[in-house]
């Protein structure tokens, strides 16, 4: 049976990079799945191979190989200690040794041009220059050559052999050399950059700690023997409280186990998944769910790993594992959206796959044809014009195609990890690619535009005179809350919460006998008499009531709202309207989204009037009402045949047919929702719809700069090689032009991170 492993793989300079090292393992026996994610580093490969046979060959090609498990501790030590700038690169220069032996080669390089200036005889500078050639440029041929045996491909490596060969050849040593040296600490410097934008993904390992203090019950102290003494300092004093005292121990969080409890000192980061048992305090959840304001947490409270403790100490029991905590599941998520490729990063990839053999037969054209077709000069003519295989060698260097290449992915994984830092996961580059093409977005109404928790809005009796709240208005608000109590009915609650919050609720004693009348209403005895609470269409038939409050409540239903009749066993008292309220945001989010030229519908199971009421509030284009989950698969579709590409944003459960029928599904409050986390495309990690036209922007802006970069990057190279064929270039000028490019987009691909 074939197993499933993940490794590391380092000295990845470029997505060809990661090509390479996927076609070459691929070709060993007992492969049968193997996908390299330049991204990430990492390597999935299903198959039996010995961890030998794939280190031989993965180092054949020049990179290294290390299980993943133990890269981990160790990576994020390193990754505590690396800094950036100048100094950052020097230690990454000298920490590789194909990089060491390119410092090696540009000092021998500096050599020669010294001895040249000092008036050393030709052939020594000439011997020097060879020497800095070979030095920096052994691990480069032995790249390009191992990749043409192993995969039967040509790689930029071994492009840049041919042309510090063919510049031997021609006595343009200097040239050599230096083309060498500038591609060596080009790709080191490509490879950097790289890196550094991989850290900004890898930094969320940071956010939890790799220790807690576990709390475990002190041992009781056994009774002394007879005779025997016990010194005092050996009792542990008991506290004045009644709790038991507790023996704090600091513990590796992997040892962690369901049901421990830890203690979380103000300040400091929460390292797992829990609930609180004991304090209460303020935490910042922006490292999670991307809230700028710190959530009060008290007994009974969810708290996650990497978010930060406030000013009160915590005592947390353990609800999930280390590998399986929130924090954990987003790093997972987030890694695995990197090799969810984005569409053009597909066509880049196919594109370069032919594109480098073509460019090999192009040169070999320049360099031959002019000469054999044209008698032009094959070799330079000093003075007069550069030859046709001097040509062809800068040709070979400015065709590269790793700038190419690497435009896609450095954006995307700028672009997912600055939405991760602000709450929002992104499952890959494709769906980052959707979000951006997004023209119509629908919306589930209950707990996504609305709060999804109800709230009485109006207790009327019928002896009120001044329509405003009387006491008579709290009676009826107080008796029906006496009735409600015994029911755990969503609207049954709210009447309960309204009546706590005008401390009603101990005006009546609580229902005795309680009945609930099926979709109707519910009654109880109270103070001896039967007290009913229920819709309109039963008291129309059950309990009779003057037209005016019949008016009073059509024009409350008109409204939105639901409404409760209250009869106290002699008399209809009055009503009570209750209604699920928009989010405060709502209104805003909608108008932002508008402004950014997208159509917004609301899609809901309630009645027409309910939903037109909250689409007026919230300022949705459209309403539609009574759907069940497949009426909103098949009005997403509708949609899409209207406007294309759409989104739906909806809870994660009850709207999973939707989201999934949707160009891109985005799911709310993915932080406390592992469902909501795996089956949605985004996931809004707090439950906050502001972070969705961020999203929106980010995904645009990182669309945006993927199409410069690919237009930046043929354009130069296409405007080089013109240059080359016209005899106005030079090698090192070629490789000016090969390696500023590579690093301009990738620094051009890191600026989604910046996005506000």
């Amino acid at each position: 049976m074939a197993h499933s492993k993940t490794y590391h793989i380092g000295g990845m300079d470029c997505a060809n990079c990661a090509r390479e090292v996927e076609t070459g393992v691929g070709k060993l026996d007992g492969v049968q799945a193997v996908r390299v994610d330049f991204a990430t580093s990492k390597m999935h490969l299903d198959g039996d191979v010995p961890f030998e046979t794939l280190r031989q060959r993965v180092e054949a090609l020049g990179k290294t190989i290390e299980n993943d498990e133990a890269v981990g501790t160790r990576y994020i030590v390193s990754l505590q200690s690396q800094s950036g700038g100048v100094s950052g690169f020097i230690r990454y220069l000298l920490a590789r040794d194909e990089t060491r032996l390119a410092v090696i080669g540009g000092a021998v390089l500096v050599l020669a041009l010294l001895g040249a200036l000092l008036g050393l005889s030709a052939p020594v500078v000439d011997a020097l220059y060879i020497a800095a050639t070979l030095i920096a440029g052994y691990p480069v041929a032995r790249s390009g050559l191992r990749t043409l045996v192993i995969n039967r491909d040509f790689n930029i490596n071994l492009l840049m052999t041919i042309a510090a060969v063919g510049a031997i050849l021609i006595h343009e040593t200097a040239e050599a050399a230096t083309v060498i040296f500038l591609f060596a600490v080009g790709e080191a410097l490509e490879g950097y950059t790289a890196d550094r934008a991989r850290n900004s993904l890898r930094s969320l390992m940071e956010l939890a700690p790799a220790q807690a203090v576990r709390l475990t019950p002190m041992p009781s102290i056994p009774p002394a023997a007879s005779g025997s003494l016990i010194s005092l300092d050996a009792i542990p004093l008991a506290p004045a409280s009644d709790k038991k005292p507790m023996h704090e121990e600091v513990v590796p969080v992997e040892a962690l186990r369901i049901g421990d409890t830890i203690l979380v000192k103000p300040g400091e980061r929460i390292p797992m998944d829990g609930e609180v048992t004991a304090g209460e305090s303020g935490v910042n959840q922006a490292p999670i769910t991307g809230e700028s304001i710190p959530v009060h947490k008290n007994i009974g409270a969810e708290v996650y790993a990497g978010t930060i403790n406030g000013d009160g100490a915590l005592e947390i029991r353990v609800t999930r594992l280390a590998a399986d905590n929130t924090l954990s599941r987003i790093i997972r998520l987030v890694e695995e959206a990197q090799g969810v490729r984005a569409p053009s990063q597909r066509i880049i990839d196919r594109f370069a796959r032919y594109y480098t053999p073509g460019v090999v037969v192009a040169a070999l054209l320049v360099a031959f044809g002019p000469p054999l077709l044209f008698n032009a000069p094959f070799y330079d003519v000093p003075g007069v014009t550069q030859g046709w295989l001097y040509r062809a060698l800068e040709l070979l260097v400015i065709a590269c195609p790793c700038s190419l290449v690497i435009s896609t992915p450095v954006t995307i994984i700028s672009a997912i990890t600055a939405a991760a830092r602000r709450g929002v996961l992104i499952k890959g580059g494709a769906y980052l690619e959707a979000l951006g093409e997004v023209k119509a977005v629908a919306f589930d109404k209950t707990g996504t535009l609305t709060r999804g928790q109800p709230v009485v809005t109006q207790a009327r009796s019928v002896d009120c005179e001044s329509g405003e709240t009387c006491d008579q208005c709290d009676d009826v608000l107080a008796l029906a809350a006496a009735v409600e109590k015994r029911s755990a009915h969503p609207l049954a609650q709210a009447i309960v919460r309204a009546a706590e919050e005008r401390d009603l609720q101990t005006q009546y004693t609580p229902a005795e006998s309680v009945t609930v009348l099926s979709g109707r209403g519910v009654q109880g005895r109270v103070n001896g008499k039967t007290v009913t609470v229920g819709s309109h269409s039963l008291f129309e038939r059950e309990h009779p009531h003057t037209q005016d409050l019949c008016d009073l409540i059509d024009a409350a239903e008109a409204r939105g709202q639901t409404t409760m009749l209250l009869c106290d066993g002699d008399r209809v008292r009055g009503f009570i309207s209750v209604a699920d309220q928009p989010r405060a945001d709502s209104r805003d989010v909608v108008q932002e989204l508008r402004a950014l030229g997208l159509h917004t519908v609301m899609l809901t199971g309630d009645n027409q009037a309910v939903a037109d009421a909250i689409a007026r509030e919230v300022g949705v284009t459209d309403a539609r009402a009574n759907l069940l989950p497949a009426d909103k698969v098949d009005a997403v579709q509708a949609l899409q045949r209207d406007y294309g590409a759409v989104a739906m944003v909806g809870d994660g459960v009850n709207d999973t047919p939707a989201l999934a029928a949707a160009s891109v599904g985005v799911a709310m409050g993915g932080a406390g929702s592992a469902q909501a986390l795996e089956t949605a495309d985004v996931a809004l990690m707090a439950d906050d719809l502001k972070q969705l036209p961020y999203a929106i922007r980010l995904s645009r802006f990182a669309r945006g700069v993927i199409r410069q970069n690919i237009t930046i990057s043929l354009g130069v190279k296409l405007l080089f090689m013109l240059l080359a064929v016209a005899g106005f270039g030079s090698l090192w000028m070629a490789v000016f032009a090969d390696m500023g490019m590579s690093l301009l987009v990738t620094l051009n691909g890191m600026r989604p991170l910046r996005v506000k």
